[in-house]
C-alpha cells in the first residue's frame, strides 16, 4: 500500500459496523448453522445418500426454486455487478436474457432426458450415451472449474464485511470456509435447500431496502437516472457485432447465454433440486418461480448499479481512498447511504454472505456427489452401509472446503473479479455445454467425437482465455471504462494516481482481445463442430441411439423410428426412471 493511500484512509473518518449490524449479522447465520444442526442431528439424520444428496425426494417447490436462485446469485452478482455497472455502464440488464433462454432449455431440451433416467448426476447421462471416457472428461472438467470457482466466491463476502469492519480479511476467509462446511457437510441436500431459501429473502430484503435508501437519498428515481444517463451509463442499446467489445447486447444475449445453459440448464445442482421433487409438472413450476424471481433480481441488481454511480458520480471512492479495491464499491455505498439506519448495513452485507454461502455450500455438495458418484463409488463394495457413504460424501466436504480456502490467497491478487471469476469458467463452460448438446441434439454425435470435441473445445477456451488473462495483467489490453470525476471530493490530500487511462501502445490480436463474455459460446462452438466432424467419419451404419438419450426437442432427427417411444416426463407421472444401466 503506498503512502498517499494511507495518508487519505487516516484522513477520512471510517464507517463501520454498529453493535446491532453484528447482531444482525451474528443472527442470520446462526440460523443458518441452527438448520444444518437440524438436519444432520434431528429426523433422519441424512445417514443414507438417498436423504443427504436428494432430501428424500420429497421436498416442495419453493424451498427448491429458491435454492435454485441462490446458487446463482453468489457475491458474484450482489457485489460485482453493481461494481461493473459503475465502471462500463449497465449493459448487465440484458442478462434477464439469458436467464429467460436456460430456465426454456432446461424445461424442454435437457432436464426431461435427465430427470426421466433419474440419474445421479447428470454425468452418468453421458456415460450411458457415449461411454465412460466421456464421463470422466466432463466430470473432470466440472470438479476443476468448481474447486477454481469457489475461492471467488468466497472472497467477495469477506471483502464486503473488511470494508464494513476493517477485519483482516485473511482472517475472515478460513472462518466462512470452516462455517460453511461444517452445516453442509452435517446437512446435505435439505440443508442446503432450507438454507437457501432463508438466504435468498434476507438477500432480496437487503438489496431492496439498501436501494431505496440509496434513490432516496440521490434525489429520487428521475435525478438518478439522469445522472446515470450524463454519464454515459445507460448507453446500453450496443448492437456492434465486433466480438471484441467488451459489453453490447450480443455479448449477452449470445455469450452469456450460454454461461447460464450450464449454470442452470446441464447443471449438478440443478438435477439435484429438480430430482428432489416428485413430478415433472412442479419441476415446471419451479423454473417458472426461478425465471420471475432471477429477473426481478437482475433489474434490483442494475439499479443498484445505476445508484452508485450517481451517489459517486463527482467523486471516485477508489481515487479518493474511500474504498481499496473495486469489489468493496458497493460495501462502502451501503455503509455510506445507510449506517444511519441500525442494523441495515448488518442486514445487507448478511445477505451478501448468504448468497456466497448457499453458492459455496451447493458447490461443496455437487463437487462431494460428483467425486463419490463418477470416481469412487466404483472402488466402495456393494456391502457397504448406506451410513458409511454418508460419512465419505460429508468427509469429501470437509477436504474440498480446505483446499478451496487455501486458494482464497491467490484470487485476492485481481481487481475487478466479475470479469476474472467470468473468465476462468469460460474455459470449461464451453466444452461441457457442447458435450451435453452432441448427446441430446445430435443423434449422429459418438463417443469419439464427444471425447475428440471436448479435448478440442478445452484446448481451445484455455489458449484464449489465458492468453487474454496474461495480456491483461500485464497492462496490454485496452480497457473500455466509462470516465469518472473526482471534482467532488472533499480530502485534503493528494488523490491516488488515475488507473482509468486508456491503454495506448500496440494490442495484441483479435483472439487475445475477445470479449470475456464469449469465451464459453466459442468453446461450445469448437467442441460441437469438431464433435461432428469427427463423428461423421467415425460412424458405423448399423448404430442406432436409444430414443431416451435424444431430447424430445429433437428426437425427429433420429435416423430410425422403430424404437418405441419414451415416457419422457409427461406433466402427471412421477419422474421414474427408464430401464437402462450405467456398466462400469
Amino acid at each position: 500500500m503506498n503512502s498517499s493511500l494511507i495518508e487519505i484512509r487516516t484522513s477520512i473518518p471510517p464507517i463501520t459496523f454498529s453493535w446491532l449490524d453484528y447482531v444482525v449479522f451474528a443472527a442470520l447465520l446462526g440460523m443458518s448453522g441452527s438448520i444444518g444442526i437440524f438436519f444432520g442431528c434431528f429426523g433422519s439424520k441424512q445417514n443414507s445418500s438417498g436423504e443427504y444428496l436428494l432430501g428424500g425426494k420429497r421436498l416442495h417447490i419453493v424451498p427448491v426454486a429458491m435454492s435454485i436462485i441462490a446458487s446463482n446469485i453468489s457475491g458474484l452478482a450482489v457485489l460485482g455487478a453493481p461494481a461493473d455497472i459503475y465502471r462500463y455502464g449497465a449493459y448487465f440488464i440484458w442478462s434477464i436474457i439469458p436467464i429467460l433462454t436456460s430456465s426454456l432449455a432446461c424445461v424442454y431440451v435437457f432436464m426431461p432426458v435427465l430427470l426421466q433416467l433419474e440419474l445421479i448426476t447428470t454425468y452418468q447421462y453421458l456415460q450411458l450415451r457415449f461411454g465412460k471416457s466421456v464421463k470422466i472428461l466432463a466430470s473432470f472438467m466440472y470438479i476443476f472449474q468448481l474447486v477454481t470457482y469457489n475461492p471467488v466466491v468466497i472472497f467477495l463476502p469477506c471483502l464486503a464485511f473488511s470494508q464494513a469492519t476493517g477485519y483482516n480479511i485473511y482472517l475472515i476467509a478460513p472462518a466462512t470456509t470452516v462455517f460453511c462446511v461444517f452445516y453442509t457437510a452435517i446437512g446435505g441436500l435439505k440443508t442446503v435447500v432450507w438454507t437457501d431459501t432463508l438466504q435468498s429473502i434476507s438477500i432480496l430484503l437487503g438489496s431492496v431496502v439498501v436501494l431505496a435508501m440509496g434513490l432516496y437519498q440521490s434525489g429520487g428515481v428521475g435525478n438518478v437516472f439522469k445522472i446515470a444517463r450524463d454519464g454515459g451509463r445507460l448507453d446500453v442499446f450496443n448492437f456492434d457485432l465486433d466480438p471484441t467489445v467488451r459489453d453490447t447486447f450480443w455479448t449477452f444475449a449470445v455469450g452469456s447465454s450460454a454461461m447460464w445453459m450450464v449454470d442452470v440448464a446441464v447443471n449438478q445442482g440443478t438435477l439435484q433440486r429438480l430430482s428432489a421433487v416428485p413430478t415433472f409438472a412442479k419441476v415446471k413450476l419451479v423454473m417458472v418461480l426461478f425465471g420471475i424471481i432471477s429477473v426481478i433480481f437482475k433489474v434490483l441488481t442494475t439499479i443498484t448499479g445505476i445508484a452508485v454511480y450517481a451517489r459517486y458520480a463527482d467523486c471516485d471512492p477508489l481515487q479518493s481512498g474511500k474504498a481499496l479495491h473495486m469489489d468493496q464499491l458497493v460495501p462502502y455505498y451501503v455503509m455510506d447511504v445507510g449506517g444511519s439506519i441500525l442494523g441495515l448495513p448488518g442486514l445487507f452485507i448478511a445477505g451478501v454472505f448468504a448468497a456466497a454461502l448457499s453458492t459455496l455450500s451447493t458447490n461443496l455438495l455437487n463437487l462431494a456427489t460428483t467425486i463419490y458418484t463418477d470416481f469412487l463409488s466404483g472402488f466402495v463394495p456393494k456391502s457397504t452401509p448406506e451410513k458409511k457413504i454418508s460419512y465419505l460424501l460429508k468427509l469429501i466436504v470437509v477436504v474440498v472446503g480446505i483446499v478451496d480456502c487455501c486458494l482464497v490467497f491467490l484470487v485476492a491478487k485481481f481487481g475487478g473479479i466479475l470479469q476474472f471469476a467470468i473468465s476462468l469458467l469460460g474455459i470449461t463452460y464451453g466444452s461441457l455445454l457442447g458435450i451435453f448438446t452432441l448427446g441430446m441434439v445430435f443423434p449422429i454425435a459418438n463417443e469419439k467425437g464427444a471425447l475428440s470435441g471436448g479435448i478440442a473445445g478445452l484446448i481451445f477456451s484455455g489458449f484464449m482465455v489465458f492468453g487474454n488473462l496474461f495480456y491483461k495483467y500485464h497492462g496490454l489490453l485496452p480497457d473500455h471504462r466509462k470516465p469518472i470525476s473526482t471534482q467532488g471530493c472533499n480530502v485534503t490530500t493528494p488523490l491516488l494516481s488515475d488507473n482509468y487511462k486508456s491503454y495506448e501502445g500496440e494490442i495484441p490480436s483479435a483472439f487475445f482481445r475477445v470479449s470475456f463474455w464469449y469465451f464459453s459460446i466459442c468453446g461450445c462452438i469448437v467442441t460441437v463442430v469438431v464433435g461432428l466432424l469427427v463423428s461423421f467419419v467415425t460412424r458405423k451404419s448399423d448404430s442406432n441411439v436409444r430414443p431416451e438419450l435424444i431430447s424430445p426437442v429433437f428426437q425427429f432427427l433420429l435416423p430410425t423410428k422403430q424404437l418405441k417411444k419414451d415416457r419422457s416426463c409427461k406433466d402427471d407421472i412421477p419422474l421414474k426412471r427408464v430401464p437402462c444401466e450405467i456398466v462400469e
